[in-house]
């Protein structure tokens, strides 16, 4: 078994399965230039859960080059869900070397669902490689990039009551003056996320940022908020 084989056949899986008719409302609601397949996101995971079973990489450094293949060649937007799918193989979910891969897929597929399809995975690194994983957030929070930026927004989207607050007050607070939609919408969905675990720590913050944070973000953060 070849890379090359897991690759291929995940392709050609993806192409049995779509569906034209499909394809079009797809790429019409992503505003995407790259075609879709038609395939819905939980065909695709299913597709790539059967296909890394008939084709398991043997080691990280051949997952990671099957997905970066997988990546860099897509022609459909199915095969880049594929590839994010495969990051979620158990052996490279604590693997530090995966940071690159996910970085190269923020920074070159630069539109929301294809970012917060990494969130979670890089959300597993933190909580494995703290002293890793933090300071690099901290640097992404204030990176040019807009998309690298809400990645360490939305990195600990998972972490329930293993969320780390003074990281995710520096992350937040590095990005309030930014109007862009993505990332005013991100630091209300994180700070949402939080509320669920510790909503007196939310509802401190949000009054003590009011000033800064905009309305949409504000708004996000109290949705769950009961209503005073």
């Amino acid at each position: 078994m070849t890379t090359n084989d897991l690759v291929q056949s995940i392709r050609s899986t993806l192409r049995s399965a779509g569906d034209v008719e499909r394809a079009r409302g797809a790429q019409a609601y992503m505003k995407s230039d790259m075609p879709s397949l038609g395939v819905r996101v939980p065909e695709v995971r299913k597709i790539v859960k059967v296909v890394a079973k008939e084709f398991p990489p043997s080691a990280p450094v051949d997952l990671r080059r099957a997905v970066l293949q997988l990546w860099r060649e897509a022609e459909a937007r199915e095969e880049r869900y594929a590839a994010i799918d495969l990051t979620g193989l158990r052996m490279v979910k604590e693997d530090l070397d995966m940071v690159p891969v996910y970085e190269e897929i923020i920074r070159t597929g630069a539109w929301w669902d294809l970012v917060d399809g990494v969130s979670h995975r890089i959300c597993a690194l933190l909580l494995a490689h703290r002293a890793t994983m933090t300071p690099l957030l901290l640097q992404w929070a204030e990176d040019q990039d807009m998309w690298i930026r809400r990645a360490a927004i939305t990195a600990q989207l998972g972490a329930k009551s293993e969320t780390d607050p003074q990281l995710l007050a520096a992350v937040v607070t590095a990005n309030l003056a930014d109007k862009e939609f993505f990332i005013r919408k991100a630091i209300g969905w994180a700070l949402r996320e939080f509320s669920k675990t510790e909503p007196a720590w939310v509802t401190t913050f949000v009054a003590d940022h009011a000033s800064a944070l905009s309305p949409l973000s504000i708004r996000e953060a109290t949705r769950l908020m009961p209503s005073r």
